[in-house]
């Protein structure tokens, strides 16, 4: 997370839990993990990656690879959310994970296998600065206090309907994905 980003995100979550300290506004706060399925925006990792191949684009891997990250599926975020609005106490903080930790290197080498190409078929781009080498997420309280689980536990599984879902509804993310890269661009030059 950049320095900007992770600031913003403790200060939202600190003036959220002062609302509704002072002021009684009724509110839950999450922080989830990073997500993967249908949907997802392309600059995501694994859209990103899994368009740039039915694009003919070789995917790129910041830095080693090493970085890791607890993957959930959107469907099981989305239940999240929803267990959290409908039984979760007011002011309390859920975490929503789903026990899913790979490295990036690994998560990468897993796309272009499940679409029938080398695992190796991606090129090494440096490091984006501040890039956190994990984001780990302990969900227990949401498990524990409101009985959520995940459904989506098998990543291979997961994985592969994302591609599927990908490859079906091209006309959905091709003009997001044209407008997203041409931003790229601008800003390399």
């Amino acid at each position: 997370m950049t320095l900007t980003f992770s600031s913003t995100k403790a200060a939202s979550d600190h003036l959220v839990r002062a609302w509704h300290r002072t002021f009684g506004v009724r509110s839950t706060i999450s922080n989830c993990s990073n997500n993967y399925g249908p949907y997802q925006r392309v600059e995501k990792f694994i859209p990103r990656q899994i368009t740039n191949i039915l694009d003919g684009v070789r995917p790129k891997l910041y830095g080693d690879g090493r970085n890791v990250r607890d993957w959930i599926h959107t469907d099981d975020h989305s239940s999240a959310l929803w267990t959290i609005l409908t039984k979760g106490e007011m002011g309390e903080t859920y975490l929503i994970g789903a026990d899913g930790e790979k490295s990036n290197i690994d998560v990468l080498r897993a796309i272009p296998e499940s679409m029938g190409r080398p695992v190796d078929d991606f090129d090494w781009v440096r490091d984006r600065p501040g890039h956190d080498r994990r984001y780990a997420i302990d969900s227990a309280k949401l498990r524990r206090e409101l009985g959520w689980a995940p459904k989506h536990t098998d990543f291979s599984e997961g994985l592969d309907q994302t591609i599927a879902w990908y490859t079906e509804y091209r006309a959905w993310w091709e003009p997001v994905k044209a407008a997203t890269e041409a931003r790229y661009r601008a800003l390399v030059q």
